[in-house]
């Protein structure tokens, strides 16, 4: 395969058109040349590339600035929820189907699409209406779709749009479930079967020219992967690849903890080195990683806010009652920051809300008194905004009681005190939802992140770590995500593994 023969398939009259498209090979550049080409052509419609992740869409929409205005980008998720919002009615659903979602976490999303894709099935009219507006349609990061989203994508398909698909299996990292996996990969095989035209791209643009043997390298490991192999770290490694050991010593399970012999290489590559991701595998790790590095190095929040949307609905579904608003709060609190703890503060903090902070109470008690009492006045999100916001000032301000809470997810911390400007509290959230998309956010420059939130992302620098037997397993879900955290790396790649817990995907 050739960048030549892709960027012919895709401009061909083919209806179908299926690209394997791994990491750094120039998908998005073929995709937004085609768009640009392709735009201008359409008469009245319009060109809709359709991502999996926000991250996605920002990397398209950085490639395609010059032909926006023809081209329309957005999650396969927004346009389900468009979809359902029309037909709201006929599918059972609220006028705002995205807050119901919201309200149902886990499920919300994945019952919208299922409903979607049902309407489409059995009113072909809907879906050839959408047609009329989007002649052609871009899937991109296709490998990540459910089977209903997929069903989504063909419904327009079927309807008369032609559709070119890029994707990736070795990239699919959402969905969790082993058995969702397999379905994907079944699915990903009879789009390709059913293909007009596929092509794969194979070519390391992302490593041209300056570090084109890492780049080398990283393709070399996704077929060693791709192939239950393990990935050989032994012997001479490419120029750009560092492989530190360092055994976690944390007492905890999701602590992180090394000793001053095995730390010292670690900071002095992190300390080096800018721009920089530092990946892992887990929400949990990447807080401990927040704390390994005395909260120097900021955590990449993404674009999803998961804690502030389970505190909308609860804040909601509670309107009215402090306690119970002040228990999502609480919540709210340990999902974004450390320290705010039951044994510290939450504890008390919830004992006097339910006593009304009538008690006489001196130094932190009555401080806890005087956040309670904004739960009191107003228990809904104006009061809960009110108590944040003097939480974040006595944090600042009053170290002596306060010193050791940390706020960690700073932007969504700042999103819910934001709910104040709101009258209503879900509509608060769609609307800051919608500036955060449109305003299209990108990482700090030093940033920790997992892995999952880093798709789409690239770095000159990243550190992979801790790369154990815990972290990935020997699973095709692991393969595929460290396959993603190591092409994030443009120039140098850290990976940092263990010799007592060693993962079972490398051979070290």
């Amino acid at each position: 395969m050739s960048d030549a023969s892709v960027a012919a398939a895709l401009r061909s009259q083919a209806r179908l058109v299926v690209i394997e498209a791994p990491a750094g090979c120039g998908k998005t550049y073929q995709g937004a040349g085609y768009a640009y080409d392709l735009a201008p052509t359409l008469g009245h419609g319009r060109l809709l590339v359709l991502a999996h992740t926000h991250a996605a869409c920002d990397v398209f929409a950085t490639k395609a600035r010059s032909a926006s205005a023809r081209i329309e980008i957005r999650t396969i998720d927004s346009l389900i929820a468009q979809i359902a919002a029309a037909y709201h009615t006929v599918l059972g659903l609220p006028a705002d189907p995205s807050a119901w979602a919201r309200r149902n976490p886990g499920i919300g999303y994945k019952q919208l699409a299922y409903k979607v894709a049902h309407l489409l099935d059995q009113a072909p009219m809907v879906a050839h209406a959408m047609t009329q507006r989007y002649p052609v349609v871009i899937c991109d990061e296709h490998q990540d779709c459910s089977s209903d989203q997929h069903a989504v994508a063909m419904a327009l398909h079927r309807a008369g749009a032609a559709l070119r698909v890029f994707g990736d299996p070795m990239q699919r990292i959402f969905g969790g479930r082993a058995d969702d996996a397999a379905a994907g990969a079944a699915q990903w095989s009879v789009l390709v079967k059913r293909a007009d035209g596929c092509e794969t791209l194979d070519t390391p643009h992302r490593w041209f020219p300056d570090s084109d043997k890492l780049g080398q390298w990283i393709l070399a490991a996704r077929e060693t992967l791709r192939g239950g192999g393990k990935i050989d770290l032994r012997g001479a490694l490419p120029a750009g690849l560092t492989v530190l050991v360092a055994e976690n010593q944390a007492q905890q399970q999701d602590g992180y903890q090394v000793s001053t012999p095995d730390r010292k290489p670690i900071d002095a590559i992190v300390g080096a080195r800018s721009p920089l991701l530092i990946l892992a595998a887990h929400n949990a790790t990447v807080n401990a990683l927040r704390s390994f590095f005395n909260r120097r190095i900021p955590i990449w929040e993404g674009h999803t806010r998961d804690g502030l949307s389970a505190l909308v609905a609860h804040i909601q579904q509670n309107k009215g009652d402090p306690t119970a608003i002040a228990q999502g709060m609480v919540k709210f609190l340990s999902e974004v920051a450390v320290g705010f703890s039951p044994t510290a503060f939450s504890s008390e903090f919830l004992k006097e809300i339910a006593a009304g902070c009538s008690a006489r109470r001196r130094g932190k008690p009555a401080t806890l008194q005087e956040l309670g009492r904004y739960l009191l006045a107003q228990p809904d999100h104006h009061g809960v905004a009110a108590a944040l916001h003097r939480l974040e000032a006595l944090v600042r301000s009053n170290p002596a009681f306060f010193g050791s809470i940390h706020i960690d997810l700073r932007q969504e911390f700042h999103d819910a005190i934001r709910l104040r400007e709101f009258e209503d509290c879900e509509e608060g959230l769609s609307e800051i939802n919608r500036r955060r998309t449109h305003g299209r956010p990108s990482p700090p420059i030093r940033a920790i992140s997992t892995v999952h939130k880093a798709k789409g992302l690239e770095c000159d620098n990243v550190v992979l770590m801790p790369c154990d037997a815990r972290h990935f397993r020997d699973a095709d879900a692991s393969r595929c995500l460290l396959y993603v955290g190591m092409s994030r790396a443009m120039r140098t790649l850290t990976l940092v593994v263990s010799r007592t817990n060693t993962c079972p995907l490398f051979i070290i």
